[in-house]
């Protein structure tokens, strides 16, 4: 409570495997840092391209344009190599479904565990197909390797994934990172795309 009224909950709604959402990473942790105790902190998974089925190779060149302006505006460094895979799919579905799986275990890491997925994509260039690149995230949290397997394949989590792409849809977030504001009832956006932490913080205490 804050002056006698409900605290107010950011809402982050983004994906692993969206690039601005990785070069946006810096700007909302200084954001969070600077805020601390003023709003609570949630993240919602958007979906950028889950169910996919074109491979990385397919989509090369559009998105080796998009990581370049990625880089060029925000020095977030990122790895090529990935984008002459013909067989994996650029389909975001796992690496989501990774993140809600890690938020039923443990929801005080979810935004920790959803950065190390985007520096494994991005920067090392592990496969976001392969199950095996979330278990080892996991287990480097603390996370016991039956468990978060048995939840991530499980029929719960990949409901549960879908379910959290349609509340992004109510919320009305149509890009990512998208930054929603929820306040007495009522929600803000705050930003879409990526911004700087001062804007955030700036529309945010306008609010609350």
């Amino acid at each position: 409570m804050l002056n006698g009224q409900e605290k107010a909950t950011l809402i982050y709604v983004g994906d692993p495997m969206c690039s601005w959402c990785y070069g946006f990473t810096s700007e909302l942790d200084e954001a969070v840092i600077e805020l601390g105790d003023e709003v609570d902190f949630e993240l919602i998974m958007g979906g950028l391209r889950p169910y996919n089925k074109e491979s990385m190779h397919d989509l090369k060149d559009f998105l080796k344009d998009h990581w370049a302006e990625v880089y060029a505006r925000t020095g977030q460094k990122f790895s090529y190599d990935i984008l002459e895979e013909k067989e994996i799919a650029y389909d975001t579905e796992p690496a989501c479904r990774a993140v809600v799986t890690i938020k039923s275990i443990d929801p005080s890491i979810t935004h920790s565990y959803f950065k190390s997925i985007q520096h494994s994509f991005y920067f090392q260039n592990k496969n976001p197909l392969d199950a095996s690149t979330y278990v080892e995230l996991a287990q480097k949290f603390g996370v016991n390797e039956e468990e978060f397997l048995q939840r991530f394949e499980s029929e719960e989590m990949k409901l549960e994934v879908k379910n959290e792409f349609n509340y992004s849809s109510k919320l009305g977030a149509t890009s990512f990172p998208s930054l929603i504001l929820k306040y007495e009832d009522s929600y803000y956006l705050v930003s879409r795309g990526y911004s700087k932490s001062e804007v955030i913080i700036k529309n945010i205490r306008e609010v609350i």
